[in-house]
């Protein structure tokens, strides 16, 4: 949530310093570094030796994952959910001009909420109290937002509430079990 406040402020401040190409160079780093930590977690969990020999197993559960989160999502319309309570924030914060407060909101939020990091490192933070994952996702999130925030606007900056109550809930739940 720091990291996400810091990064937006700082974007808000000096993001017209850093150039269009500057920008979009760190977006390709942060989003090639996300590949890759996904791709090693995937494969780890995929991929094991047993006996001497590599076996293959959990692509089935990943995709069964991923299009029952989808399908949640679009059932339960979280994206009109995120939009209203950034229509709600825009009003709160007397941002009524800002015209891209919304979509700065719900971009950033969507980008620094979904994503497996998020889930994992809150659950290693409440099971084992090991906050590396958190600590790399916030390293992330310093940088994703404080480009989003200098493009987008303070909207960005408002993505802190929803990471807030989704991490803090889930490691919340880890250390109750």
């Amino acid at each position: 949530m720091g990291a996400i406040i810091l990064g937006g402020l700082l974007g808000i401040l000096f993001g017209r310093f850093i150039k269009e190409r500057h920008k979009d160079t760190l977006c390709k780093a942060c989003g090639l570094a996300v590949i890759f930590i996904g791709v090693a977690g995937a494969l780890k969990g995929m991929l094991s030796v047993v006996n001497g020999k590599i076996t293959y197993g959990g692509d089935f559960l990943i995709i069964i994952c991923l299009a029952l989160g989808a399908l949640l999502g679009e059932i339960i319309n979280i994206e009109g959910g995120f939009e209203k309570f950034g229509s709600w924030l825009k009003e709160k914060t007397k941002s009524t001009k800002d015209n891209n407060f919304i979509e700065g909101f719900v971009s950033a939020s969507f980008t620094v909420c979904i994503g497996a990091m998020a889930i994992v490192g809150s659950i290693n933070d409440g099971l084992y109290g090991d906050i590396t994952v958190l600590v790399t996702k916030a390293i992330l999130d310093f940088i994703i937002i404080m480009i989003m925030a200098s493009s987008l606007g303070k909207g960005a900056i408002f993505s802190a509430i929803p990471v807030a109550i989704l991490q803090g809930t889930v490691t919340a739940l880890s250390v109750l079990i």
